[in-house]
């Protein structure tokens, strides 16, 4: 097993995290004297979500949907640190856990997807990765999520289940900034969501590996009662759970919740 980082550079991490995340939304900039809906969600969901924030505009005229996407971790401890939010999105259920646990949900955190990893490579994948016990080999450039990340915990539980151990050049604070070095070609292979594969288009190559099942994460979600619009909070929470929503990230590779 791979060890994490140490605790005081992983809480160093988490806080340039915060520092440097901020929002972004289809409406971010045109909503004077309107209505400001504020969800922080996964870095895994941006796609997706900014699809169902205009969704939602559409259907409450007035009213903007203003999006914080970055790792589930660093949201959670904003979100603990007194962060005006209405809805939370979690990539995985530990990240969720954090806010549930300070009694900053308004209600049950229902889940309302999954997803699991891939390999990410350069399309033309110059270190001829074709399982996940490649990775492992010698002189590989390889990027994964940092072991706080929920993307970086699932990458621990699969060296746990298959006794591959990984020795990554980088671990990042969320899946997009691993993906963001194998596009950029500054590593052979990163570990990634499947869905940001499939968001990539063909600017990288997605290799699927059967592993990959002894690692879902599942996505969970919740209004957050300290929010200044926990109302629509819960709204925005509804259309992700609704069909609309649910067609919406199969469309994007996300897998069915149970």
């Amino acid at each position: 097993m791979r060890p994490s980082l140490p605790a005081a550079v992983t809480a160093v991490l988490v806080t340039v995290a915060v520092a440097v995340s901020g929002c972004s939304g289809p409406a971010a900039h045109r909503n004077a004297g309107g209505t400001t809906v504020t969800v922080f969600a996964a870095a895994s969901l941006k796609a997706t979500f900014t699809r169902l924030g205009r969704t939602f505009e559409a259907s409450h005229p007035g009213t903007a949907v203003v999006f914080n996407f970055a790792g589930s971790q660093a949201l959670a401890e904003q979100i603990t640190q007194g962060a005006p939010a209405d809805a939370f999105a979690s990539a995985n259920e530990a990240s969720m856990a954090t806010v549930t646990g300070a009694g900053l949900a308004a209600g049950q955190a229902r889940p309302f997807a999954t997803n699991t990893l891939t390999i990410a490579v350069p399309p033309d994948n110059p270190a001829a990765v074709a399982t996940f016990a490649d990775l492992a080999r010698p002189g590989l450039k390889l990027v994964v999520c940092a072991p706080a990340v929920p993307c970086g915990a699932a990458t621990l539980t699969l060296e746990e289940a298959t006794g591959v151990t990984l020795a990554p050049v980088s671990e990042e604070q969320a899946v997009t900034d691993v993906l963001a070095k194998v596009r950029a070609g500054e590593a052979d292979a990163g570990l990634v969501y499947a869905t940001d594969v499939i968001a990539a288009g063909d600017s990288v190559r997605g290799i699927a590996f059967p592993e990959s099942s002894r690692a879902v994460n599942r996505n969970v979600i919740a209004a957050l009662s300290g929010g200044p619009q926990a109302g629509l909070g819960q709204e925005f929470v509804d259309l992700v759970r609704s069909a609309e929503g649910r067609q919406v990230l199969a469309d994007a590779g996300f897998g069915t919740a149970r």
